[in-house]
């Protein structure tokens, strides 16, 4: 089993992650901002890996600290249970749609951490989380994961559309690019030997 468990704890935050690559999509989310629970359920249900949150954070502060270090937890988690990431296929890329948005994503496995992050709003919070964060989210997700992310908004005009079709494109792309290749489950798929 591809399991992994984070435990950070800092001044500003206590946070409690477990994670199973190969799970079904179970979830169990609190991080005290209900709109950013609702993106992580997505993630964890769109992706088959089984995650359990628990964040308590400085919200008495504002919101940054809770997203940030979530994030940073749920990277290092997903991080951990590849190992030495033998035998996935490495890539994944997905059209996302919602309604009237359209979300592309594509990601590399790389162990090298990089985001490009195109997606706009138009309103300041969608139920009481920044959209400032959701860009930031995403950033520190691929930093501690380990991963070089894109993620793009071709269209969309509903606000929670375009940021829940970023979170399942990443949750489906993630969902293929942590599965394990038939073909080659014993090699490491780098020309180097490692990543």
């Amino acid at each position: 089993m591809r399991t992994a468990e984070i435990h950070r704890n800092t001044a500003e935050t206590r946070i409690d992650v477990t994670v199973n690559l190969d799970g079904t999509g179970l979830y169990t989310v609190s991080t005290g901002i209900g709109f950013l629970d609702h993106m992580i359920e997505q993630l964890s249900r769109h992706s088959l890996i089984d995650m359990t949150v628990k964040t308590v954070g400085d919200l008495h502060v504002d919101q940054h600290h809770t997203t940030e270090d979530t994030a940073i937890a749920i990277g290092e988690a997903v991080a951990k249970a590849l190992g030495d990431k033998r035998g996935i296929a490495r890539y994944g890329s997905v059209y996302s749609p919602m309604d009237e948005t359209l979300t592309r994503v594509a990601l590399d496995i790389s162990g090298r951490p990089w985001l490009v992050f195109k997606a706009p709003f138009t309103v300041q919070r969608l139920g009481e989380w920044d959209t400032e964060l959701i860009e930031h989210w995403f950033h520190s997700f691929a930093q501690a994961a380990g991963i070089t992310l894109h993620v793009e908004n071709l269209y969309g005009s509903n606000n929670h559309h375009v940021v829940e079709s970023c979170f399942k494109g990443l949750a489906r792309a993630l969902r293929q690019a942590v599965e394990i290749d038939p073909r080659k489950a014993d090699a490491i798929p780098s020309t180097k030997g490692m990543l």
